[in-house]
């Protein structure tokens, strides 16, 4: 929260020190990074953390819906699982679930590409390796 407040601290004080103020500045990026259509927001449902507990529901006029629920993880920290789904440019309807947490980061989605399934060998493999290692056998 620090860094937010300290970042827009240093983009005022740019913004003043340009010659022609803040009007030069908006001008000069707006031709670099052009004008993106913005959508309203059309739900907003948000519980303010609490220790490592949160929700938050967003939805926009544009089809764009998000939805985060944070809780205490096993080591005290805050864990998050959420989707999050929006209308492709092609018309596709993408959909994401994801969770974070002490396992790390895994989302899930059908458009998300997966790995081809190992060869039947490698499976193979795996399971000679594991009666060696059940039967005391180990490699240097």
């Amino acid at each position: 929260m620090k860094f937010v407040v300290l970042a827009a601290l240093v983009a005022v004080a740019a913004c003043a020190k340009l010659p022609g103020g803040q009007e030069e500045f908006v001008e000069h990026h707006q031709e670099i990074f052009p004008q993106r259509p913005q959508f309203a927001i059309i739900r907003d449902d948000r519980l303010a953390p609490e220790g490592a507990f949160y929700n938050t529901d967003v939805e926009t006029e544009n089809g764009i819906i998000f939805s985060e629920n944070g809780h205490e993880g096993s080591l005290g920290q805050s864990n998050a699982e959420g989707s999050v789904s929006y209308t492709s440019p092609e018309g596709d309807l993408i959909e994401v679930t994801y969770v974070a947490d002490e396992l790390g980061f895994r989302a899930v989605g059908a458009h998300i590409p997966t790995p081809p399934p190992l060869p039947a060998h490698v499976y193979e493999l795996l399971r000679i390796a594991e009666e060696q290692r059940a039967a005391g056998i180990t490699f240097e």
